[in-house]
């Protein structure tokens, strides 16, 4: 099958290019701004694109049937959790691998056509008339690759523009990837055993509504929102199974330079897997460092009680070829943030989760043990590095559990401002405005910061003021839940909303679990967001003027100008 998938991907590419333009990344030209080429700015080729269309098409199949099949009390468990993995698995940096697509698109079929029947049979059994749906109700895929790559242009997720024209598609992909980011979050919750009929529900609910071609532009932006609370429930879930798991994050210093012995670099954001790694490499000998999104996870009591997570190394996903090439240990990928495997580590680089590249092993199972074989095949660190750390832990406990000295700091005027400066990093150009921005905040404000953005200026010295440290680490962007609680808790002791505090948002964006969260803070009604380093592709001139007009959405200039007009407006 692996060989017949080289052929006929070889044979189709020359047939014709992708298009994609989830990401910040995407290629931007007069002609179209979006990666159409054999090859995306990712990495993803056009055949893996095209797959991944069909997937989300059949995922769109299951929700029409299990949409209606909860009419009738019926629902699906396992077809809940593959909705959210295999959602996942389209991300941007995610998966690669076209093999392991076209068995969730023949289990996505499997699974929708179990719904289906379900429901008919349950309609019947009333005295109803089961309703007869079209589009990826319908579908079926095929067996073969050629005829599975002829069925995208239904798929693609630019479909229906030329009747619709070009705000329509953008606002249907503006939900469409925004859905993806919830199922992000929602599958991170998941695997650790926390689930939301509700969230299923209304998961299900927002695809049977793009799979029906929605053309309203009013109905699609009142849909964009309900993604934005939907995610928000999502965020909430995950915090409650993070914390639970592990203990609500404290503040902890961590250690960013190698200490000698053998070692396990581990990267993406899933904790569960992180603690089953720890747990199998007890008392092995193997150091355990994280990297990436992944660094915040110190703060967890239960995890950092671990004598063998001994620190970070590297720093963000756009920097893990050289930084993978130099780590002389296992490296195992947990989740999104994946580029190509340089062959200089490609023979001792794992995936686990929605991850995957062709030929990289894949642990499926939990058992980590060709990671800890390889680890102990490699030679490790050979000496330890001159001591460096960074804080982390900064979540909504810890914060709130300061409040009192945050307000009074801010009633005497110690603390003038809060900038949260959070969101991904990147390659592209423009990402250093972040690093200037927060090197230039006023000595009076403070710096919030979550997502691997930090890693711009998170060994810069900010010093402290009264005790409370001016830049808090409040996690990965999976935390972005407590940058909210935050914001709540102190707009609720200053008796006001959120939009009142002296608080901006500067926010860097990168995938889909970044619109997700933006989608969030706009239906919470949070307004004024400097958004960049550049805005979405699927955005056009009319939805972009649209989206500022409600709710002051606007683009990051330079940080001297937007630091001054943050602080004028509050003044």
């Amino acid at each position: 099958m692996l060989f017949t998938v080289r052929i006929d991907l070889t044979v189709h590419l020359k047939e014709k290019a992708m298009f994609c333009y989830q990401c910040e990344q995407t290629t931007r030209t007069d002609s179209g701004n979006g990666c159409a080429m054999a090859k995306g700015v990712c990495g993803k080729d056009q055949v893996t694109a095209d797959l991944q269309d069909l997937l989300i098409y059949g995922i769109k199949g299951i929700a029409q049937y299990a949409r209606r099949a909860r009419g009738f009390g019926i629902s699906d468990r396992e077809a809940d959790g593959f909705i959210l993995y295999a959602m996942f698995t389209t991300l941007t940096n995610v998966n690669f691998n076209p093999a392991r697509f076209i068995a969730m698109i023949q289990e996505a079929a499997r699974l929708r056509d179990r719904i289906k029947a379900r429901y008919e049979e349950a309609a019947r059994d009333r005295g109803t008339a089961p309703e007869v749906l079209n589009g990826p109700a319908t579908w079926q895929p095929v067996d073969d690759m050629d005829g599975l790559l002829a069925q995208t242009a239904s798929a693609a997720v630019t479909a229906g523009r030329e009747q619709v024209g070009d705000d329509i598609v953008g606002l249907r992909a503006m939900i469409l990837y925004g859905l993806k980011g919830v199922a992000a979050y929602a599958h991170h919750a998941h695997v650790l055993g926390y689930e939301s009929d509700e969230l299923y529900t209304r998961f299900e609910e927002i695809l049977d509504f793009l799979a029906g071609d929605p053309t309203d532009a009013e109905a699609l932006v009142d849909q964009a929102l309900a993604v934005g609370q939907l995610n928000l429930k999502a965020l909430e879930l995950l915090d409650a199974a993070n914390t639970d798991s592990f203990g609500h994050p404290e503040p902890a210093s961590v250690r960013m330079t190698p200490v000698k012995g053998k070692a396990i670099l581990i990267s993406g954001h899933d904790l569960k897997d992180m603690a089953a790694l720890l747990e199998q490499t007890k008392g092995m000998g193997i150091n355990v460092y994280t990297h990436g999104e992944l660094l915040p996870a110190h703060g967890y009591p239960k995890l950092r009680a671990y004598p063998h997570l001994v620190g970070n190394y590297g720093g963000a996903w756009q920097d893990q070829t050289r930084e993978f090439a130099e780590f002389p240990g296992a490296i195992l990928m947990t989740s999104n943030c994946l580029v190509e495997p340089h062959p200089r580590y490609r023979q001792r680089i794992f995936t686990a989760g929605p991850v995957g590249w062709p030929g990289v092993r894949h642990i499926a199972n939990g058992d980590f043990s060709p990671v800890i074989q390889a680890a102990l095949a490699f030679p490790g660190f050979q000496e330890d590095g001159p001591e460096q750390t960074v804080t982390v832990g900064f979540a909504r406990n810890a914060v709130l559990g300061v409040a009192d000295k945050v307000v009074d700091a801010v009633k005497t005027g110690a603390i003038r401002h809060f900038f949260l400066i959070g969101g991904c990093d990147g390659a592209a150009p423009g990402r250093n405005y972040y690093t200037d921005l927060a090197d230039r905040v006023p000595e009076d404000s403070v710096v919030l910061t979550l997502g691997c953005g930090k890693y711009r200026f998170n060994r810069h010295e900010f010093g402290a003021i009264g005790g409370i440290p001016r830049l808090l680490d409040i996690g990965q962007c999976n935390d972005a839940y407590s940058a909210i609680q935050i914001a709540s808790a102190l707009a609720q002791a200053f008796n006001c909303g959120v939009n009142d505090l002296p608080l901006s948002l500067m926010v860097s964006w990168f995938e889909q679990k970044a619109v997700a969260v933006l989608l969030t803070l706009l239906s919470l009604g949070i307004r004024g967001i400097r958004l960049g380093p550049s805005l979405p592709a699927f955005l056009t001139p009319a939805l972009l003027e649209q989206l500022s007009a409600r709710f002051d959405l606007k683009p990051i200039t330079t940080a001297e100008a937007d630091i001054e007009a943050a602080l004028h407006r509050a003044a």
